[in-house]
């Protein structure tokens, strides 16, 4: 049984695709990839679970 949600869930998912492209505002390419980073490993703690974090890396993988 999966614990991923990969429906789309986003409340209001124009506004956080804004608000993301606003977060890299001024970032380097450099810059940017370090943001990417961060904001994966902050978002990985949020999750917590280590099968849900896997079941992301495999859907991140397949596209």
């Amino acid at each position: 049984m999966t614990q991923l949600i990969t429906t789309p869930h986003l409340e209001a998912p124009d506004d956080f695709y804004e608000a993301l492209i606003e977060a890299h505002q001024g970032l380097s390419t450099e810059e940017s990839h370090a943001f990417n980073a961060r904001l994966v490993l902050v978002l990985a703690n949020h999750i917590g679970a280590l099968a849900v974090l896997r079941e992301a890396f495999d859907a991140a993988r397949a596209g």
